[in-house]
């Protein structure tokens, strides 16, 4: 059983250390039957905020998650309800535009007559 709890862990280093790369993370997450829009909506984050990675690496922290869904998914092991358990609320976007205003009004307007 420790045997096997640890070539389990083994493999999943290894999984994550591939990961990290953009391609191996949307390679993770085609095995878990996700993509990226579907993985973005899952852990509560943008869908531009997880394709931002594209051009480096990827966060540990996401491509564990893609690893572990990938390989549940392999196991035929339904993740979804134990994921539909967690609540969250979804942040607030930062930098929003005021109505009428292009990209937005970061400073209090001063009225100087």
């Amino acid at each position: 059983m420790i045997w096997h709890i640890f070539l389990c862990a083994q493999f999943i280093k290894t999984c994550v250390n591939r990961c990290v790369d953009y391609q191996g993370f949307v390679n993770e997450l085609g095995k878990a039957g996700l993509n990226v829009r579907q993985f973005a909506d899952l852990v509560g984050m943008n869908r531009n905020s997880v394709s931002n990675y594209a051009n480096g690496s990827v966060p540990r922290h996401l491509a564990l998650i893609a690893v572990l869904l990938g390989e549940l998914n392999h196991q035929n092991i339904d993740f979804h309800p134990a994921l539909s358990r967690v609540s969250f609320t979804p942040r607030r976007p930062r930098g929003r535009a005021k109505p009428g205003k292009f990209g937005g009004d970061r400073q209090e307007e001063l009225d100087l007559k």
